[in-house]
């Protein structure tokens, strides 16, 4: 294709409300430099991790700026979750991937800041006609993968996301998994691929999402909003000890529910909507032998292993909905109301060829 020399995009000017989320037709399209590839965006998933960058979440007491590793440049264009086709090449690179289909590995080495810089957040992300990366971090997708590239598009950071966490925490089979926010883009994933993995999936979800959470692998679903909700996952598992829990929310529920985890236990997390700041008393840690895991940064196996399930059937990308990208700030309006089973996947214009 020709490439144009404007995109529409659209930009975070700064932290706070929808109102900092400002579209643009009159963005220049980026170039590729060298050993990096010029994506024209066709899918891009929506995340909790959008709207916490947004809002300024991420900022510490120790950090400032509010970006995942520091601070955010502004203006910034967000959206960790890019599918596309390539459409140029820096030096370095093949001529011959130009057209080829690809999703976006989010996490971009930056040996000089000492941590990674996030697509969408220290660097522009997916919510654009347009986005550079490097040829490394543009994973192929198989053109006969069975989903077409909405549901592609919540595989980088949902589905990625929930396949490091059952990596990291050596999920196998046997496991008996407590998965929290299982109806959500990362514990709806969670569900398929334990499940996959054979794992018996204890999930917690809204009572309306049910049955929605029970189609995805799950044994057994308990009431989010249960009086008692460490009772009631006990009384799932008949008094079972759990083996794994998968948690991306926290709270107040961390302690109570840690608690149900069996001698030789792992903890893996990736997300706290429940909060951020919970309890935890040293002698369930080491009396019991258990092992923590903090997720963000994929293993290298993460991708392979994510699009193979795809490929076998055991992991279906659950798209809620789609909207076009203008429509971004009505998109986070829904996703925060939390009706939604799966993701909210936007869709940029097309370009002009």
């Amino acid at each position: 294709m020709t490439l144009p020399t404007q995109m529409t995009a659209v930009q975070l000017t700064g932290h706070g409300g929808p109102e900092k989320l400002v579209l643009r037709h009159d963005l220049p399209v980026p170039r590729p430099g060298q050993g990096e590839v010029l994506i024209a965006v066709t899918a891009a998933g929506m995340n909790n991790t959008d709207i916490n960058t947004r809002i300024g979440w991420y900022a510490r007491d120790d950090v400032v700026g509010g970006g995942w590793s520091g601070g955010i440049a502004f203006p910034r264009i967000q959206g960790m979750d890019a599918v596309g086709r390539i459409v140029a090449v820096g030096g370095g690179v093949a001529a011959g991937r130009i057209g080829e289909r690809v999703m976006v590995e989010p996490y971009i080495p930056n040996a000089a800041a000492g941590q990674p810089d996030i697509v969408g957040s220290e660097r522009d992300g997916a919510f654009a006609q347009f986005l550079v990366v490097p040829a490394s971090h543009a994973r192929h997708a198989p053109e006969d993968l069975p989903v077409d590239d909405a549901a592609l598009a919540t595989l980088p950071c949902s589905g990625g996301t929930a396949m490091n966490m059952a990596l990291l925490a050596g999920a196998r089979p046997g496991d008996l998994a407590l998965v929290t926010g299982a109806s959500g883009g990362v514990g709806s994933f969670l569900v398929q691929i334990l499940h996959h993995m054979g794992a018996e999936v204890i999930a917690i979800a809204g009572r309306d999402k049910a049955a929605a959470v029970s189609a995805l692998g799950a044994a057994q679903v308990v009431p989010r909003d249960s009086t008692d909700l460490a009772g009631a996952v006990d009384a799932a598992t008949d008094g079972r000890a759990l083996s794994l829990i998968a948690d991306v929310v926290g709270g107040e529920h961390f302690a109570p529910l840690l608690a149900l985890l069996g001698r030789g236990g792992r903890y893996v997390v990736s997300g706290a909507i429940g909060g951020p700041i919970v309890p935890l008393d040293l002698r369930t840690l080491y009396l019991n032998d258990l092992t923590f895991h903090g997720s963000t940064v994929y293993r290298d196996d993460v991708f392979p292993t994510l699009l193979a399930f795809v490929a076998e059937g055991g992991v279906r990308p659950a798209v809620w909905q789609t909207r076009p990208l203008a429509e971004i700030a009505q998109a986070q309006a829904e996703f925060l109301e939390k009706r939604h089973v799966g993701s909210i996947v936007l869709l940029p214009p097309a370009p002009e060829a």
